[in-house]
């Protein structure tokens, strides 16, 4: 009989009867034999194929229908219906074909005037003054500086910060100046802008060959932004800034002098240093991908400070965020810069390699995470994270179903290219499935998915294996294709498999129940949950086990040429403590712990079977003791 044939428990329970080693393998986990996927939304038009459309002063380009833009934040129109039902223009707009004209309308952008729009949910309105009146009467000291410097500086200048240590390299490599550094004595006054180059030289100026260290990543943060202006957005909603809805509102004393004195031109939704911000923030993270999760965060940090200095609301802020995301997908998208993102992103690794005195992606990454927290604010993953978890809808109610399924955007999976490059383009698009927000919150609720992307957990990884998963990650490639690390609480019915050579660390509490086959490479358990509900089949490669030891809900199958290595545990418990049952086909047992003597378990559960073809001791051969139900080693001194 094939035991690769049966069930793991039936093969566990003939096992155990027979007293004895089988022949044949094990059966290995069988998962739900499907793989997940992220189809994009049915019946609406793509981001992707007409962001181009975003667009002011055409009329075919003016309304929902026609301005892409608009129809991505069209989910606004259940707080606030505009005046007129179109961008508003400067000027007559003549008709063009079978576009109708257009004519500027008298709206004066003066909240409760004769010509203003119109509030259609009244809470959801006024919870998002309240937010600012609020927040703007508790800001600090340190916010107020940060709130001036991010609105009156290039909005590049002050996407550095995420880059921590590598920033230095960056501003030099960019060619990257700016005029403001801190807050004028005479600020409130006087209005300052910044002379300097916001992001910095491209490759060519003028149409002769520039910047060669970092110009062609410059040119991809340029091209990023391409059709990406807010302009028309406002222009269409007409939506007026928080501190022209209530007087209760505090601007930044130092932002009077900025203050638009004309209403008409200067609408709040949405945040255009916001949408700036996560333009440039996401096509840094794509280059410098090392600082993925730090960057968006200061994306998000940014949005922030628009509304600590009383410029912008909340409900202005996710729209920012939004339109600035669609945007940056839609040009990396676009065939046009295919080749510039191949060599902007090689340049960008070059240059900071060779800045930071390393030739390897993996000496970028330690470089790029050398600084204390002191030094570099964003260096905690988990601070990042409680940061931006409060700043998603700032508190704002739902006002559909939370629990709706979540569509991703077509292309958005693009900008996981270079953060998750072991993982296909649907892979990724799962990714996005899985760690998306919850549904149901005001404009973020868009029928393409965007406004619950959440980029920052999708670089940790999946949130839930719906299907079944297979990682190949090669070794020889470096970087994130040589270890990675996800951190999210993985949960769903899938099944995960790892192969190539490469090494994938899961640290979150993870409750997956498909089961997990090692074929090749390492899959390291840093945390006690780390392998889910499931059975455990290591078939080759090595299992690590991390300081926190490793809980089995299932059974554990080892064959012969794997090594299950236990790094660091204390052994005060078995640092592999099985749920189920044990089969041991031979392979290695390699532990590497702080020196002490006595004899410890190692590995507990409810039945033994087999032995291990080798048993090591930091580096030294040592003989195991097998019990019915555990798993014991002699330490040396």
């Amino acid at each position: 009989m094939l035991l690769r044939n049966l069930s793991l428990s039936t093969a566990l329970a003939l096992v155990l009867t027979c007293g004895a080693i089988a022949d044949d393998l094990p059966a290995r986990p069988s998962g739900l034999g499907i793989v997940d996927s992220a189809p994009v939304a049915a019946d609406v038009p793509a981001y992707v194929d007409f962001g181009a459309t975003n667009q002011r002063g055409k009329a075919c380009m003016s309304d929902v229908a026609g301005n892409a833009g608009v129809r991505l934040l069209s989910g606004f129109l259940d707080v606030w219906t505009p005046h007129t039902p179109f961008v508003d223009a400067d000027v007559d707009a003549p008709a063009e074909g079978d576009c109708p004209a257009v004519a500027m309308t008298d709206w004066d952008g003066v909240p409760g005037s004769a010509t203003d729009g119109t509030v259609m949910n009244a809470a959801i309105h006024a919870a998002n003054i309240d937010y600012v009146i609020d927040i703007t009467a508790l800001r600090t000291q340190n916010e107020a500086v940060l709130a001036y410097l991010d609105d009156r500086r290039g909005k590049n200048v002050s996407m550095m910060d995420g880059l921590g240590p590598l920033a230095d390299a960056w501003r030099a490599g960019a060619w990257q100046s700016s005029t403001i550094a801190y807050v004028a004595a005479d600020a409130t006054s006087v209005k300052y802008d910044d002379n300097g180059n916001n992001r910095g030289v491209g490759s060519v100026v003028d149409g002769e060959k520039a910047n060669t260290d970092l110009g062609l990543a410059v040119d991809l943060i340029k091209a990023a932004s391409a059709d990406g202006s807010t302009e028309p957005a406002k222009r269409y909603f007409k939506y007026a800034r928080p501190w022209r809805w209530s007087m209760d509102v505090s601007v930044l004393p130092a932002l009077e002098p900025a203050k638009s004195g004309s209403a008409r031109t200067d609408g709040g939704f949405p945040s255009g240093h916001t949408a700036e911000a996560w333009r440039d923030g996401l096509a840094l993270a794509y280059l410098v991908p090392e600082r993925f999760q730090e960057i968006l965060t200061r994306s998000v940090e940014m949005g922030d400070s628009r509304i600590l200095a009383g410029m912008h609301s909340p409900l202005d802020v996710i729209g920012g965020r939004m339109l600035g995301t669609a945007v940056v997908v839609y040009n990396l998208n676009r065939p046009e810069n295919a080749e510039l993102k191949q060599d902007a992103y090689a340049q960008a690794q070059s240059w900071l390699m060779r800045q930071t005195g390393t030739q390897t992606p993996d000496g970028l990454y330690a470089a790029a995470h050398a600084a204390p927290v002191g030094e570099d604010r964003f260096a905690d993953p988990a601070a990042n994270l409680a940061y931006v978890s409060g700043r998603i809808s700032y508190g704002l109610a739902p006002v559909s179903d939370t629990s709706a399924p979540a569509v991703v955007p077509k292309g958005a999976e693009v900008l996981l290219e270079t953060r998750l490059p072991y993982l296909s383009a649907e892979q990724r698009r799962v990714v996005l499935k899985t760690t998306a927000f919850a549904a149901g919150y005001p404009v973020m609720n868009d029928a393409e998915g965007f406004g619950r992307l959440d980029y920052i957990r999708a670089a940790d990884g999946y949130a839930a294996f719906d299907g079944d998963v297979t990682v190949r990650m090669d070794g020889a490639l470096g970087g994130f294709n040589a270890r990675d690390t996800w951190r999210n609480d993985i949960a769903g019915k899938g099944m995960l498999t790892k192969q190539g050579s490469g090494s994938l660390v899961l640290a979150g509490a993870n409750s997956y129940s498909g089961g997990t086959v090692i074929e090749a490479g390492s899959l390291v358990a840093d945390s006690s949950d780390a392998l889910g509900d499931g059975d455990v089949y290591l078939a080759g490669g090595t299992l690590e086990i991390g300081r926190d030891g490793v809980a089995l809900k299932g059974d554990y199958v080892q064959l012969d040429g794997a090594v299950l290595s236990i790094t660091g545990a204390s052994l005060e418990e078995a640092a592999m403590a099985v749920s189920g049952d044990v089969v041991i086909e031979g392979g290695v047992l390699d532990i590497r712990v702080p020196a002490r003597s006595g004899t410890v378990q190692v590995i507990s559960a409810q039945a033994i079977k087999g032995r291990f073809a080798e048993v090591r001791v930091n580096g030294q051969p040592v003989e195991a003791s097998y019990g019915e139900t555990g798993v014991s080693v002699a330490m040396a001194n």
